[in-house]
């Protein structure tokens, strides 16, 4: 159906958005392979907004956030958890390993920040247990040469039993027959799958048991509905900031599969993953390295030779903050991100990491693949593609001076400003804020549109 602009339908429409006042949700996701910066900038943006938002993923995933001497890794936890007064919400999409989770609320405690009352996990959210991070591991190794890169944290096998209709829940703990009933009825199938695949011992559901009421114990006071939590927030004209974990290219379905996640990072899992309806969505914004990184196994056509990749491994700190694992890192992907803001429906984009290409004389773009001959601007359905095709670059010249002292994007070098407009114009989609360093003070406002 088709509404004319100033038509009696048009006019219908914008009469009810002034008569019906709602606070607006943001949909901040990486744009790349993921460790693009997205905490630091949730931090940034987090003053502007009431509620955070985890709405997929689980503890496989680490925000790292610099405030003054200090500096904060979260994995579950919205990183907005940071700012008093805010509320950080973990989503029904999100897996979530209790212990891990109750290790960062400690964490935050010594830190003098309390989660108390800031703080609310969904009762719909899936609970990962031993036997997935078994499962986990011991896959991981059975594949050998077709190894993934997981984490080892059962995010994977936790998910399988969400899709598979046997996965316990959250709100699950707090009925204890019917928890040991689940439990009982996951690990006699799990146990066989460990005991006779692979030849691990079995697990005792009475000690898993045991400990997860006591985990049960300690986050009651956290437990709710969120969906109808930030659905009421939003009629009271309370504004939502929803943080993606990992990146677009690492999304179950659009990333480089089987190299992927195991949940949707891209901006629609915000409603699935979140519990509010896409007409809710006011924005999407995308956060991307001024180069490209990757973490683990996958097809990476950008990435560095030795040298360089030392190097900017160095100066930019790429090393995972869940693992510790090196990352791989390359040019910048045009055609990767801009299939990334595509997907995504992605208003602005936000740069970060600039001062990082400081020191290099010339500096590449990947602005189109070449695959048998022929030039892609897109990526392809072709089996093996982005493992075959070879990247088209375009050199420029690097401004070989320090930006991480610049307080403005009026005084950043001229070949930096260059270097951001061509990349404004391959992937069409504006620069909403650069980032030149870890502080919070070390972020730009570029434009707004």
């Amino acid at each position: 159906m088709v509404f004319r602009r100033g038509g009696p339908c048009a006019r219908a429409l914008n009469n009810l958005n002034k008569g019906y006042l709602m606070g607006e949700c943001t949909v901040l996701v990486g744009a790349q392979w993921g460790d693009e910066g997205k905490g630091k900038v949730i931090d940034v943006l987090t003053e502007d907004v009431q509620y955070i938002v985890r709405y997929q993923g689980g503890n496989n995933a680490g925000h790292t956030v610099v405030i003054g001497e200090s500096q904060y890794v979260l994995h579950l936890i919205p990183s907005g958890i940071l700012h008093e007064g805010k509320i950080c919400v973990i989503g029904h999409g999100v897996v979530v390993d209790p212990k891990a989770l109750i290790e960062e609320i400690k964490l935050l405690k010594t830190k003098n920040i309390s989660v108390s009352g800031r703080l609310k996990i969904s009762d719909k959210a899936h609970v990962i247990f031993p036997y997935h991070m078994k499962i986990d591991e011991l896959r991981e190794a059975k594949r050998k040469k077709g190894k993934i890169g997981t984490t080892k944290k059962g995010i994977g096998p936790c998910y399988a039993d969400k899709v598979s209709r046997v996965g316990i829940r959250m709100g699950d703990l707090y009925d204890e027959e019917y928890f040991k009933k689940i439990l009982d009825e996951n690990i006699k199938e799990k146990n066989i799958l460990i005991k006779d695949l692979y030849g691990f011992d079995e697990f005792s559901k009475d000690e898993i048991f045991e400990e997860y009421i006591g985990y049960a114990r300690f986050l009651k006071e956290f437990i709710c509905d969120t969906t109808l939590l930030l659905n009421d927030a939003l009629k009271a004209g309370e504004s939502i900031l929803f943080e993606g974990a990992q990146g677009t290219f690492l999304d179950v379905d659009y990333g480089t599969y089987p190299y992927v996640t195991s949940s949707n990072s891209t901006a629609g899992g915000a409603c699935t993953g979140g519990g509010i309806g896409p007409s809710r969505i006011n924005r999407v914004l995308g956060v991307v390295k001024a180069y490209t990184t990757r973490v683990g196994e996958g097809p990476m056509p950008t990435e560095f030779g030795p040298q360089l990749m030392e190097k900017i491994r160095e100066k930019g700190g790429e090393f995972g903050a869940t693992t510790g694992r090196a990352r791989r890192c390359g040019w910048f992907d045009s055609v990767l991100v801009k299939n990334s803001v595509e997907i995504n429906g992605i208003d602005n984009v936000i740069i970060t990491k600039l001062d990082v290409l400081d020191e290099l004389e010339t500096i590449k773009i990947c602005s189109a693949y070449k695959y048998n001959g022929k030039i892609y601007k897109s990526i392809p359905g072709i089996p093996e593609f982005l493992d075959k095709c070879e990247p088209v670059y375009e050199e420029h010249q690097g401004w070989m001076e320090p930006t991480s002292q610049v307080k403005s994007c009026g005084e950043l070098p001229l070949a930096a400003r260059k270097y951001l407009d061509r990349i404004k114009e391959l992937i069409s989609a504006p620069i909403m804020l650069v980032s030149v360093g870890k502080s919070r003070q070390q972020t730009l406002v570029y434009s707004v549109k």
